[in-house]
């Protein structure tokens, strides 16, 4: 589904971001906007709902113009049905997919068909506040390339905390993420917003479709010489996530360290 941008001054300068890349299929092109907001979603019928309508609301009080695109994963469940049941909403909605399995495929897919001058993407359930955009986009707009909320941040803080065995995982990957990463807290919150065009310029090497993927897109930027800022937020573990420790957990360490290995 696809809707025409909503009328209305934005806060930015009227013009097009156009990405630099080779032209894409006609049924992936989609209006320029402000800002563009990425939701991967691999069987998300359950969590969808919540973080879709609180999504679109937040964005229909603000004066950017903006769009949320929900990038499916080969969803097998009501995910899709989810999606169109909210094609009437003031702030467009688009659907597209990904058949190339893995999150970090989806936003991979998601960025590179966008032509926002901002462009981010945030998990579809909704554990970091929606109106962390706020500041999120106040930075971009200062001139800061990437901006990425952080649960590790002064002034962060855990409204639900994950559980003993989640939180000792995500101490092992924070500390190997370090080894690329070790000016940045962390890595791994699911809200992470870039300049439009510095994303899709470095995103074409990356190759990570495993829950690193991320770890390895931060690489490229700072690689590439860009800033990456981290914004607290008050977050909330909420059940229902596809990864699994058993499946993703070793795969997740193994690409952190071959992005340490790649990125030296």
């Amino acid at each position: 589904m696809t809707q025409s941008p909503r009328a209305g001054p934005g806060v930015f300068p009227a013009r097009r971001y156009a990405a630099r890349s080779a032209p894409l299929p006609a049924g992936l092109v989609r209006p320029a906007v402000d800002v563009e907001l990425i939701v991967p979603a691999f069987n998300e019928e359950r969590r969808l709902p919540r973080t879709l309508g609180v999504t679109l609301d937040y964005l229909t009080s603000r004066r950017w113009t903006s769009a949320v695109v929900v990038v499916d994963n080969d969803s097998v469940d009501g995910t899709l049905e989810v999606a169109d049941g909210f094609g009437a909403a003031p702030v467009p909605l688009h659907v597209i997919g990904c058949s190339e399995r893995g999150k970090g495929a989806a936003v991979r897919r998601g960025i590179a068909t966008s032509r926002a001058r901002f462009v981010g993407f945030l998990d579809a359930d909704s554990a970091t506040p929606i109106d962390t955009l706020d500041q999120v986009m106040a930075l971009l707009q200062d001139g800061h390339r990437a901006v990425i909320a952080s649960r590790r941040a002064p002034g962060a803080h855990y409204e639900v905390e994950q559980s003993l065995s989640r939180r000792w995982g995500s101490w092992v990957f924070r500390e190997l993420a370090r080894l690329t990463l070790p000016g940045i807290a962390d890595s791994q919150c699911g809200f992470k917003f870039f300049d439009g065009d510095t994303v899709r310029d470095v995103i074409a090497d990356c190759r990570v479709n495993g829950f690193a993927f991320d770890v390895e897109i931060l690489a490229a930027l700072i690689r590439a010489g860009h800033d990456v800022v981290e914004v607290p937020v008050a977050w909330s573990d909420v059940p229902g996530s596809t990864f699994s420790a058993r499946r993703d957990g070793l795969r997740s360490m193994a690409d952190l360290l071959r992005i340490s290995l790649s990125w030296r």
